[in-house]
C-alpha cells in the first residue's frame, strides 16, 4: 500500500531536521504497533540530502547490539570506529563527535528495549547527550511502541532523560476521511458495509490496513473471510501484542481485557470474575498503557461512580470478540467455522463499532467543542452521540441505528427531555444516524 496522509507529522519532522543544522535535538515519537512509525520515518527522509542511520533496538546483548549498531553505521554513513565499541555508551560517544562534523538523522526504533538490554544505557545517553548535543549537528529520534516504558523514561521525572527531549509526537491511527480515501482507491464502489468493516477491523491502524488492501480484501466479505483464514496474521496478532507489551504478567491483563471486550465494563463485575481486585490493573490499562479509559456519561462530574470502563483499540475488540474466544477452531484449522460465527455475530457486534465511529466521526470534522454519549445511573435512557458546541451554543443529539427506517424521533426526544437542563443553554437538533450517513 502507498503512503498516505501523515503532512502534520511529516512537516513536523523536516522541521527537525532543518534546525539541527547548528545544534542536536532530541525527537521523541510514540505510536502503537504497526501504527507506521518506520515508514513516517523513512518517508520524511526523501527527497532530501539527509544522512540517515536507523537502529532497531534488538532485544540482543549490549555487545552484539553495539556491533550491529557499528555495521550499520558504517553502511549508512561511512562512519567507522577504529578499535571496536564494547559498549553502547562507547558507541553513541562516537556517533555524537561524528555529529559535530556532519549532519544526520539518528533513530533508534523501538527505543524502550535498551531498558531490557541494560537498564544504564538511559543514563549513559543522558550524560553524553548534554555533553555533545550543542556541538552535535545530530538529529535523534527515539521511536517506541510500548507506552509505559516510553512514557517513564521520558516523563518520570526520577529518570535520566526527563526534560531532554525537544519535540514529542504521539502518532494515532488514520483518521475517518483518510480510510475513506485508501478504500476508494482500492474500491472505486465500496459501499457503507465495506467502510465500516474496514474501521472494524483496523481503527485506522496502518499495518493492518495495509493487510486487507494488499490482499485484495475491500469488500465487507473479503475482509471478513482474509482475517479469519489459515495463515492470516489476524489470528496471531492479538498475542504477540499483549505479550510484547506484558511480557511475564500478560494472564491477568489478557483476561481483564478480554471482559471487558465481551461487555463487563464495570470494575465490579470484572473483580467478581478475576476474584480479586482488579483497580491496580485497570489504571496501568488505563495510565500506561492507553488501551482503555474511565468513560463518564456527559454532563457527569468527573471521577463520578456511573462510570464505564472501555476498550478503544477496533482491532483488539475484534481480535476479543472473535478469534481470542474461539481458538480452540484455529488449533484445528476449523477456519470455515470461525468464519460462520463471525459472520453470525458480525451485524450485532458492529452496532457499537457504528456508534463509536460516528463520534469519531464527530470530532474530527464537525464544528464541536466536546463530544461523547449518555446513559443515566440505572444504566439506562442510553443516548448515542451528543456534541456540544460551546462556541455557538449548539448540540447535537443523536441516536445511532444500522438502518435509518429503526430511528424513533419520539423515543429519543423522551431521553432528551431527561436532560433539559443540561441542554437549557444550548440550541439543540436532535436526529438519526444510520449507515447511510457514513
Amino acid at each position: 500500500m502507498k503512503f498516505y496522509d501523515r503532512e502534520k507529522e511529516l512537516d513536523v519532522l523536516r522541521t527537525n531536521w532543518e534546525q539541527t543544522s547548528e545544534r542536536g535535538r532530541m525527537t521523541v515519537l510514540i505510536g502503537r504497533r504497526r501504527v507506521g512509525k518506520t515508514t513516517l520515518l523513512t518517508k520524511s527522509s526523501e527527497g532530501s540530502e539527509q544522512s540517515f542511520l536507523y537502529l532497531y533496538v534488538s532485544k540482543d546483548n549490549e555487545r552484539v547490539l553495539t556491533g550491529k549498531f557499528q555495521e550499520a553505521a558504517e553502511q549508512s554513513l561511512g562512519f567507522q570506529i577504529f578499535g571496536r565499541a564494547e559498549t553502547f555508551a562507547q558507541f553513541f560517544e562516537q556517533i555524537l563527535r561524528y555529529g559535530q562534523q556532519n549532519h544526520f538523522t539518528l533513530v533508534f526504533d523501538e527505543f524502550q528495549n535498551f531498558l531490557k538490554i541494560n537498564p544504564a544505557i538511559p543514563s549513559h545517553i543522558q550524560d553524553l547527550w548534554d555533553r555533545y548535543h550543542e556541538k552535535s549537528k545530530v538529529n535523534m529520534v527515539a521511536c517506541g511502541s510500548i507506552y509505559n516504558m516510553m512514557h517513564r523514561i521520558f516523563d518520570n521525572e526520577d529518570e535520566p532523560l526527563y526534560g531532554r527531549q525537544d519535540c514529542r509526537l504521539n502518532m494515532q491511527p488514520f483518521r475517518i476521511h483518510v480510510l475513506k480515501q485508501i478504500l476508494h482507491d482500492y474500491n472505486p464502489k465500496y459501499t457503507s458495509e465495506d467502510l465500516l468493516c474496514l474501521y472494524a477491523l483496523t481503527g485506522g491502524v496502518a499495518k493492518y490496513v495495509a493487510w486487507l488492501m494488499d490482499s485484495k480484501a475491500t469488500t465487507k466479505s473479503k475482509m471478513l473471510r482474509w482475517a479469519t483464514q489459515k495463515g492470516s496474521p489476524y489470528l496471531f496478532e492479538g498475542t504477540e501484542l499483549i505479550m510484547s507489551e506484558f511480557g511475564k504478567d500478560y494472564t491477568n491483563y489478557l483476561s481483564i481485557l478480554q471482559l471487558i471486550a465481551s461487555g463487563m465494563n464495570t470494575q465490579s463485575e470484572i473483580d467478581s470474575i478475576i476474584g480479586k481486585n482488579t483497580g491496580a490493573y485497570l489504571e496501568n490499562l488505563e495510565e500506561d498503557y492507553g488501551y482503555i479509559h474511565r468513560k463518564q456519561p456527559m454532563f457527569s462530574k468527573s471521577g463520578g461512580r456511573n462510570s464505564r470502563w472501555q476498550l478503544d483499540d477496533c482491532f483488539l475488540r475484534f481480535w476479543f470478540r472473535f478469534i481470542m474466544r474461539n481458538q480452540a477452531l484455529v488449533e484445528m484449522e476449523r477456519n470455515d467455522l470461525l468464519l460462520e460465527i463471525v459472520e453470525k455475530g458480525y451485524e450485532q457486534y458492529t452496532g457499537l463499532v457504528l456508534e463509536q465511529y460516528f463520534r469519531q466521526k464527530w470530532m474530527e470534522e464537525e464544528r464541536v467543542t466536546m463530544v461523547g454519549n449518555y446513559w443515566d445511573r440505572k444504566g439506562e435512557n442510553e443516548i448515542d452521540l451528543i456534541a456540544l458546541n460551546d462556541l455557538d451554543k449548539t448540540a447535537i443529539v443523536a441516536e445511532v441505528k444500522r438502518q435509518k427506517r429503526k430511528f424513533s424521533p419520539s423515543e429519543l426526544a423522551k431521553k432528551v427531555a431527561t436532560l433539559n437542563k443540561d441542554l437549557s443553554k444550548y440550541t439543540v437538533t436532535q436526529r438519526g444516524l444510520s449507515m447511510e450517513d457514513m
